[in-house]
């Protein structure tokens, strides 16, 4: 699997913790294995269990870079995607920052709606900014 394909499942369990607030990273992790043949590598786990690990250092990162939006407005995707690109920009120093928001700006084309890329887009550059990446 390559890192685009990786990254794609990392988006979707990712997406599944944000739609399935009432469960353990754990438990979400261990159903989507029983339930469909996802395919998991090194950086899936690391992304997915991570977020969880620093969920409130990478919320405050994306709540700081929301200028004009409310919280509630995003989507789950754009959530998922917010959320995956962010731990990459704080915590995986061999990433470009470039290619982690180019990542998630296809992510958006391909799972929201037509309008979300630009949003994600415009998020992840101020973060990136905040962050010290560019």
């Amino acid at each position: 699997m390559n890192r685009k394909q990786a990254r794609e499942n990392a988006f979707i369990l990712l997406f599944e913790g944000a739609s399935k607030t009432d469960e353990t990273a754990t438990e979400i992790y261990e159903k989507a294995m029983e339930v469909r043949e996802l395919e998991v590598d090194g950086y899936v786990k690391q992304v997915f269990f991570g977020f969880y690990e620093n969920a409130r250092a990478i919320e405050e990162c994306i709540e700081k870079c929301l200028v004009g939006w409310k919280r509630e407005r995003i989507s789950l995707s754009s959530t998922a995607i917010l959320r995956l690109a962010v731990y990459e920009l704080m915590f995986m120093d061999d990433i470009p920052h470039k290619v982690s928001i180019n990542e998630a700006v296809e992510l958006a084309k391909k799972y929201d709606d037509e309008k979300a890329y630009s949003f994600v887009n415009g998020v992840l550059n101020a973060a990136a900014k905040e962050l010290g990446r560019k």
